[in-house]
């Protein structure tokens, strides 16, 4: 599926998921007690998902809150090779960028809704200037600097999960 769907649809609708396995409810037994297992759809922090982008599978860590997005990839010292962090926004909107305390060199790839890439800018650590999306975005990829260029992934090219 092409990153395009709403973060809110997706959000109630995994709301309604945890809340309809959470009851696990079947003619009023509890699934759980059947021995049936009932599914938890959760992450811990720090948890990775696959994507792809241009058809290049790789692993983030998703920041879809106020929290996580704030935290960002701070204090790190490294980052994995094809491992990066997806910023997940409700809407597409100028989105910006600074490296306050953020230690690594970074890539960052602004995404709109539909899943395209639309700006790729290089970041270096504890810069407070504030990179701003050549054009709306409703997500951000960080990724090793050099990463995009490595992989031949530019400007309008697709991101996918």
């Amino acid at each position: 599926m092409i990153f395009g769907r709403s973060a809110r649809k997706s959000g109630q609708v995994l709301c309604f998921a945890v809340a309809f396995a959470a009851c696990g409810v079947a003619g009023g037994q509890d699934n759980a007690a059947q021995g049936e297992p009932v599914q938890q759809d959760y992450r811990l922090e720090g948890d990775k998902v696959p994507i792809r982008v241009a058809g290049i599978e790789i692993q983030v860590e998703i920041a879809d809150d106020e929290a996580e997005r704030s935290k960002g990839l701070m204090f790190r010292e490294s980052l994995p090779e094809d491992e990066g962090m997806l910023f997940v926004y409700e809407s597409a909107r100028p989105l910006g960028f600074w490296m306050r305390n953020t230690l690594i060199p970074l890539d960052i790839a602004y995404i709109d809704e539909q899943g395209r890439i639309v700006d790729i800018q290089q970041m270096e650590p504890r810069d407070e200037t504030t990179r701003w999306s050549k054009a709306d975005a409703m997500y951000a990829l960080e990724m090793n600097v050099g990463w995009f260029a490595a992989n031949s992934v530019t400007v309008g090219d697709l991101i996918e999960f």
